[in-house]
């Protein structure tokens, strides 16, 4: 199941009009009898993000800061990954399958110019519970290119390699760094029945 947000019931029923969310109308049938929006829905609301936070961006050249809800959505898509309806600080979801019980801390950047990769990821809440952490990249459209993942010892490695820094006790680090500390575990060029994305979501 595909990653929800706050507002949204990650266990909803099926929607009564499949055939009016993927048409992208949201309206009273995309809910369900409990009130809550369907994945399909919810599916069509982020593809919806997507087209507003790369328009913002093009239109002010300021982010909207709906990277973080978009990353979420697709890191627990297409690494199979159960988001927490109520995180507990720490990590965002828990893994299924191969990550069976792995706690998973999500972060998103859009890249908007190749080869500026010296952007920094937010804290990685290094007094949490958390045991990995998965980085969505992005494009200037917002949609996801590569996903990197690494541990959690890895990350207190290399933010114990920045010393007594300031950088190290806010636990940041830059996305080219943390893609030399990671490894490559989704990519869009070799996946491209996943990079369908939300608009085609359970059709």
């Amino acid at each position: 199941m595909p990653w929800l947000p706050a507002w949204a019931d990650s266990e909803s029923e099926k929607c009564h009009n499949k055939r009016l969310c993927r048409a992208g109308q949201v309206g009273p049938d995309c809910y369900t009898e409990r009130g809550t929006l369907s994945v399909f829905a919810v599916d069509k609301l982020i593809s919806e993000a997507r087209r507003i936070a790369a328009e913002y961006r093009r239109t002010t050249g300021k982010s909207l800061g709906l990277s973080s809800e978009i990353a979420k959505h697709d890191a627990c898509r297409l690494l199979d990954l159960e988001p927490c309806e109520s995180p507990p600080g720490g990590y965002d979801a828990v893994g299924r399958g191969e990550r069976d019980g792995v706690r998973v801390q999500i972060k998103g950047r859009a890249i908007f110019e190749e080869g500026k990769s010296g952007q920094r990821i937010g804290q990685f809440k290094t007094n949490q519970d958390w045991d990995r952490v998965v980085l969505v990249l992005m494009d200037k459209n917002f949609e996801p290119y590569e996903i990197y993942e690494v541990d959690r010892e890895d990350v207190e490695d290399a933010l114990d390699d920045a010393g007594s820094s300031s950088r190290k006790r806010r636990g940041a680090m830059s996305v080219a760094r943390f893609k030399k500390i990671s490894r490559l575990v989704w990519d869009r060029a070799q996946n491209a029945d996943d990079s369908t994305l939300d608009t085609h979501a359970g059709s």
